[in-house]
């Protein structure tokens, strides 16, 4: 199964796994499952770590290289990604959270989120 994790689940995989759930920890450690992260990710990363928020306190260079280095493949942005998101419901209005909503219906790939307004979305959407 290929996996996109939201960014809150890339945070504590990369440092603070002891808040993963034993459901996402499963699912993470499958080497059958295939583990992306998305540029939005670590966009985000970049934008609230330079604006002091606590929960966003990792170098998003060093976790960018972290995850490659532990075989997370890349999910660029694309221009049908961010069209994709004016066809989603107004359930969460946080732009990040919106292009992996859209980058996971148009990939057609498995989005986890511990987000429970992430995981109202239709699609491929699981909340662990």
């Amino acid at each position: 199964m290929k996996i996109l994790l939201d960014t809150h689940l890339l945070l504590w995989a990369a440092g603070r796994s002891e808040r993963l759930s034993p459901m996402a920890q499963a699912l993470l450690g499958d080497p059958n499952n295939t583990l992306l992260f998305s540029a939005a990710s670590l966009w985000e990363v970049a934008i609230k770590q330079g604006l002091g928020r606590p929960d966003f306190h990792a170098d998003p260079r060093l976790l960018r290289r972290g995850l490659l280095d532990n075989g997370y493949i890349e999910l660029s942005v694309t221009s049908e990604h961010a069209v994709a998101v004016a066809a989603l419901p107004a359930i969460h209005k946080d732009p990040f959270d919106r292009i992996l909503i859209a980058q996971s219906l148009v990939e057609g790939v498995v989005l986890l989120t511990a987000d429970p307004l992430v995981s109202r979305y239709p699609g491929p959407i699981r909340q662990v």
